[in-house]
């Protein structure tokens, strides 16, 4: 049910509000384009300048746009855990199959925190849950063997890893055991491949906002076995993986998806709009990956 390219939505912006047209046009896009599941309001979607109000209405227009077609992964994500259980109550009341909770950012947690935060939203909720790690943006390293621990619990259904330490794709099956459904998803679209490689079962992609088709059928080609068409499409994509964050993220995608017409640039501050080196990088990019610009 969760597996193959799963796009982190953006949330398009106009003047100011959230543009609900643009963003039911790109959901069907992505059903159109193959995409297997859908994730709205992560940290592609900007839920960190959404208010919870906004938030609450992305992941339900998201879900009802989706129409049971595709699964939906609501971002439900907080630093503190009474808003990550609200948002994991709502994303349940309105439909979505699963939650996507970030670890907690700022406070710092330790081990023992993380797991009681996850372990609250576990014993609050009747929802599949998948952990996101990324060390990266949240400071804290949600450690492996914590993972091992947090699996055992009945709503924990998975991961998104975005701590580009491949290996931990294989200790997470030693440490959780061959007999448990543990669904192991890359945060990392430029490494995506060896994800699948190692154990992996699919993807939550930015580059995938902006050519689902081609992020589909790379995982398609791995699951048929066919390694020589997945490597050739992961050659086609490499620049735009990493134009993606030529300027911080969603920028880039919000901009690709401008110049393919599907809508406005508009980011909300503090992220801003790629700059000229940036767009040159990312309209390159399209052009190496068969976009016509």
């Amino acid at each position: 049910m969760f597996s193959g390219s799963i796009p982190a939505l953006v949330t398009p912006f106009r003047n100011g509000n959230v543009d609900r047209d643009a963003f039911a046009a790109l959901v069907e896009r992505q059903i159109a384009g193959g995409s297997a599941a859908l994730v709205p309001v992560g940290t592609t979607g900007e839920t960190s300048t959404l208010s919870t109000e906004e938030h609450k209405a992305v992941v339900s227009l998201c879900v009802e746009v989706a129409a049971g077609r595709v699964p939906v992964i609501a971002g439900a994500g907080s630093n503190a855990t009474d808003e990550a259980i609200d948002l994991v109550r709502h994303a349940k009341a309105v439909g979505a199959d699963a939650a996507l909770v970030v670890c907690p950012y700022y406070n710092k947690p330790n081990q023992a925190g993380l797991f009681a935060h996850f372990k609250a939203i576990n014993d609050a909720v009747a929802l599949p849950v998948f952990l996101y790690n990324v060390p990266g943006r949240t400071i804290v390293d949600l450690m492996p063997q914590t993972v091992a621990a947090l699996a055992a619990l009945p709503n924990i259904i998975g991961i998104k890893d975005a701590s580009d330490e491949m290996e931990r794709v294989a200790l997470h099956a030693h440490l959780i055991g061959p007999d448990e459904q543990f669904i192991q998803l890359s945060g990392e679209d430029s490494s995506a491949l060896a994800h699948r490689a190692m154990g992996g079962s699919g993807c939550i992609s930015v580059t995938a906002n902006v050519l689902p088709e081609a992020c589909a059928a790379m995982h398609a080609a791995f699951d048929d076995g066919d390694l020589e068409t997945a490597r050739a499409i992961n050659q086609r994509l490499v620049l735009l993986h990493r134009a993606m964050f030529s300027s911080p993220s969603p920028g880039p995608a919000k901009y690709a998806l401008s110049r393919m017409g599907l809508c406005a640039e508009d980011v909300r501050l503090p992220i801003t709009p790629p700059d000229a080196e940036a767009r040159a990088q990312i309209d390159a990019a399209l052009r190496h990956a068969g976009v016509n610009i």
